[in-house]
């Protein structure tokens, strides 16, 4: 039976890679779990440290934990989705890419002015 497995290569399948589960921002700020809504990619802060509540709240966001940052993402091809993301301590949505770079790496890339300024950020899997 073993053998059978191993020539089928079903033995030890590797696991496919998903945007979904925990994420931590580059300075360990935030984290955020990503999950399907519909059809679409959503995520949303699950915990968030002092700086970035005082930043949050400044802004006018009252309650961080529980924010909706990433928004309404839609396939755009192989491992990347497009969307908004919500940076509170602005209080404003941009334009956003998801890039999933390996299975515990994905970049966040946000833009303005139709896409002449941009900023990313690799965030780490939790």
């Amino acid at each position: 039976m073993v053998l059978l497995l191993a020539l089928s290569g079903n033995a030890h399948a590797a696991p496919v890679a998903t945007p979904f589960g925990l994420w931590q921002n580059p300075k360990g700020t935030i984290v955020v779990r990503t999950h399907g809504c519909g059809p679409l990619l959503c995520g949303d802060i699950v915990w968030a440290g002092p700086k970035a509540i005082a930043d949050a709240h400044d802004a006018g966001v009252t309650a961080l934990v529980g924010t909706e940052l990433l928004n309404d993402y839609r396939a755009s091809g192989a491992g990347r989705w497009t969307g908004q993301v919500y940076v509170p301590d602005q209080g404003r949505r941009f334009y956003s890419t998801i890039e999933l770079k390996t299975p515990d790496r994905l970049r966040i890339s946000g833009c303005i002015l139709g896409g002449l300024i941009c900023k990313h950020q690799e965030w780490t899997r939790r």
